[in-house]
């Protein structure tokens, strides 16, 4: 008769399954190599079964580790369920709380904010993790994805935070330089700043004028990137004109060292946390989206009724 497995070894094991390497899932986990390896054994032996194929670079299951992995995944859901409802009961949200953003967005808003929750909720184990590419929370790990942008899958969970479009600017020495656009068709001479970050469209700016939509297809760039506030010193250097939010360079057009470029061409992209539908009962996550709702709220303030709606102002 076989061992009944114990949770800890199936979440390592889901782990290192979602990681595809047992050194990925170590440092995930914040373990070791060694650990991982022999918490899958153990699994293993309690099993009955093999579970993976293990080569020099990767690990990749057998068929009836396909079969454990998808039943892994419902109990330890189960299990996250009932203790988030048990959580509910006292009020008091605990246990570790997987969060993802974008870079520059994670770092000047998100951070400080998962700062504040953990001040107000000690018991709560706050991850942290920014990318520079769409996370998909449903199959990556993650309780919660704090984002900007309106392009969110059906399957998901959005809750929105606030406000936000993003409009093209430019320094203004370069505007000397080059002349201000006039049209959309003016931005084909000249030199334009194109960000692949999360879910731009790389080269490709989707923008509303009145009630029109509109896509730029930027052809005329001699600089790209994949990270926004590279793509901001950039235009701060007066290199091009870039796509930006206004929560990043509202604060930079106030003080003329940017200037907003066809000021009536914007392009929305407000503020979500968006989460997989089955944390939908969590209350980690219910209180976690709750605090950030108020905490954006108080962030926001009035801009200039004619052509912006609320935004994000930061020195």
């Amino acid at each position: 008769m076989h061992k009944f497995p114990s949770n800890a070894d199936l979440y390592v094991f889901v782990t290192a399954v979602r990681k595809q390497s047992f050194a990925a899932a170590a440092d995930a986990i914040g373990a070791s190599p060694a650990y991982v390896s022999k918490r899958i054994h153990v699994l293993e032996e309690s099993l009955g079964t093999q579970l993976f194929h293990r080569t020099t670079r990767r690990v990749a299951l057998t068929e009836h580790g396909e079969r454990v992995y998808h039943q892994a995944q419902q109990v330890l859901d189960n299990v996250d369920h009932l203790m988030q409802e048990v959580g509910a009961t006292r009020r008091v949200p605990s246990g570790p709380l997987r969060v993802s953003s974008s870079f520059g967005f994670g770092r000047q808003v998100v951070a400080p904010a998962l700062a504040l929750l953990s001040e107000q909720y000690p018991s709560l184990q706050i991850r942290l993790e920014v990318f520079d590419r769409l996370v998909d929370v449903a199959t990556e790990e993650f309780d919660l994805d704090v984002r900007v942008g309106d392009e969110i899958a059906p399957h998901l969970i959005a809750r929105r935070l606030g406000d936000n479009h993003r409009v093209l600017c430019a320094a203004p020495g370069y505007l000397a330089r080059r002349g201000t656009p006039r049209t959309l068709e003016d931005l084909a001479d000249h030199c334009c700043l194109v960000i692949k970050e999360r879910d731009h469209p790389f080269g490709v700016w989707r923008l509303r004028q009145g009630n029109a939509e509109h896509t730029v297809k930027v052809s005329s760039t001699t600089l790209s990137t994949n990270n926004g506030e590279i793509a901001l010193s950039w235009a701060m250097e007066g290199r091009g004109i870039m796509l930006r939010s206004l929560w990043n360079v509202r604060p930079l057009l106030q003080r003329g060292l940017l200037v907003q470029v066809l000021p009536d061409c914007t392009q929305e992209a407000n503020f979500w946390a968006v989460y997989p539908s089955r944390l939908d009962t969590s209350a980690k996550v219910r209180t976690t989206v709750e605090f950030l709702v108020a905490h954006f709220r108080g962030l926001q303030v009035d801009a200039p009724a004619q052509r912006h709606g609320p935004l994000m102002d930061y020195p």
